[in-house]
Formats: C-alpha cells, sequence, structure tokens
C-alpha cells in the first residue's frame, strides 16, 4: 500500500484533566476517521495531563491502559492505524513520556518512551529517559516515531532513515517562541533522510506557556503538503511512499556518506 492517507489531530490540552482530555480526543478521533477515512491518526505529545508533572506519578497513565482501553476498538472499528500520541505514563514506579502505536486490526504494535527530555519544561526532573529507538510496519512501509525535542538529535533520526524509515511520526508541545524552530527542524529532517514528517502540535496555553500549533506534513523534498493555524483543527494529507526509493536513488545521500569523517 503505497498511497496512504494521514491526519494530525491539532488540539488544546486541559492542564492536569485527564478524563477530560481522554474524552475529546476520543471524540476527535473518530470524527477525524469519519469525516477524512485516514489510514493513520496522530495525536498531540502528553495530552492526558499537559505538563503537570509535579502529579505526574499519581494521575498518569498505568502502563498505557487508558490508551489501550480507549483507542484499539477504534483503530480496529475503521481499520485504520492510531497513534494516539503521547501520555504521561506509569511503570514500575517511574514515568515515561510514552506514545504507543495501535494498527488497524487493533493490536498494539509497541511503544516508545522520549528519549531526550527537555530541560525547560523540567521533564529531566519528574520523568524518565527512553532507551530504544522504534520503527514499525506500516501497511508495508517502514516508519518511526519520536517525540518534540528529539528532532532536534538529527543523530536519532538519521539512524533510524539508515535502517529504512520513510515516514516519521512526531507528537509534540512545541510553545512560543520557537515557531521558526519548529518548521525549520521538521522540514530539514524530511530533506535530509528524503522521507514523509507528519508531526502534530498541540494549541492553548498551560500555566507556563502558549502554544501555536502548526501541525506539519512533509513530504521527502521539504515540501509542506498540510499546515495548521494556531486553532483546534484536523490536517490531513495523502503520502505516495512510492516516491520515497525514487528520490533517494535521485540524489544519493545515503550512498554518498562518507561515515569514517563522522565520529
Amino acid at each position: 500500500m503505497d498511497k496512504i492517507k494521514v491526519s494530525a489531530i491539532q488540539m488544546d490540552i486541559q492542564f492536569g484533566q485527564s478524563e477530560v482530555n481522554r474524552q475529546r480526543l476520543v471524540d476527535t478521533m473518530h470524527r477525524a476517521l469519519k469525516q477524512q477515512q485516514s489510514n493513520v491518526v496522530l495525536a498531540p505529545e502528553m495530552w492526558n495531563l499537559g505538563y503537570d508533572l509535579e502529579n505526574a506519578l499519581k494521575n498518569g497513565d498505568r502502563d498505557g491502559e487508558m490508551v489501550k482501553s480507549s483507542f484499539t476498538a477504534i483503530a480496529k472499528q475503521y481499520g485504520s492505524y492510531i497513534i494516539p500520541g503521547s501520555v504521561a505514563n506509569v511503570r514500575n514506579i517511574k514515568v515515561f513520556n510514552t506514545t504507543y502505536v495501535i494498527d488497524n486490526h487493533g493490536d498494539v504494535r509497541g511503544y516508545y518512551d522520549k528519549i531526550h527530555l527537555f530541560r525547560l519544561m523540567n521533564e529531566e526532573k519528574y520523568l524518565e529517559s527512553g532507551n530504544k529507538r522504534f520503527t514499525f510496519d506500516l501497511y508495508g512501509h517502514k516508519a518511526g516515531i519520536v517525540i518534540c525535542y528529539d528532532i532536534r538529535f538529527p543523530e536519532l533520526i538519521r539512524s533510524m532513515a539508515l535502517d529504512g524509515m520513510e515516514v516519521l511520526f512526531v507528537p509534540a508541545e512545541w510553545p512560543h517562541p520557537r515557531l521558526y524552530h519548529w518548521r525549520s527542524l521538521l522540514i530539514a529532517r524530511a530533506i535530509e533522510n528524503q522521507m514523509f514528517v507528519v508531526a502534530t502540535n498541540r494549541v492553548g496555553s498551560d500555566p507556563n506557556n502558549t502554544f501555536f500549533g502548526h501541525s506539519m506534513i512533509i513530504d521527502p523534498w521539504g515540501e509542506v503538503i498540510a499546515e495548521g493555524t494556531e486553532e483546534e483543527e484536523i490536517i490531513t494529507a495523502e503520502l505516495d511512499l512510492s516516491i520515497v526509493p525514487e528520490i533517494r536513488n535521485r540524489i544519493p545521500v545515503f550512498k554518498d556518506r562518507k561515515e569514517e569523517f563522522y565520529f
């Protein structure tokens, strides 16, 4: 399956209100799948609590049970992949920033814990860092996930592209005033790795930050094929994954690497 329709949910998040946020995301997910008939839907980062990290151990999801119970049946109902953003996720009395992948049969394909913790939002004080990359099969193509701050670390994403990744999904809570960084980094990751990038960012405010949305779907040439505003919305585009090997052959970046000079 080369042509895949993807949707990115751009939503506000109520600080610390897990059940309110869960119900709003479930409703929006139904709307995205019903109206857009998307093959994949992506939600933002830390949508269950926002950055209410002081209460994450007490109020966070428990080993992804809320995510699984809320979205596996929806994925199966519509026959679509769901990447339900990331949540404050409690495992073994530690809190991780975790995103899951649920396939079109309603099966959980795995999870990714955010590797790079963002000090400006105190993640390192409350969260544990992940320790592995995560890629998965998406309708016969290799896809991968990183979370928000991870996009500032091109080595991570390049290593995934070298393993064959053709599309990268990025849930985020990226605040003002760094809109230029957000757009530039995502476009650069797409161009340098010759892959599609699907990134969703929240809107609204929490006690310390204001978030600007501008969720983006970017093709392997770095062209922005869909972009959100600063309001709640769903952005959708079709990815033609057959062009990825064609572009990689036309400009053979991976073949021309000189790894002996890089380390």
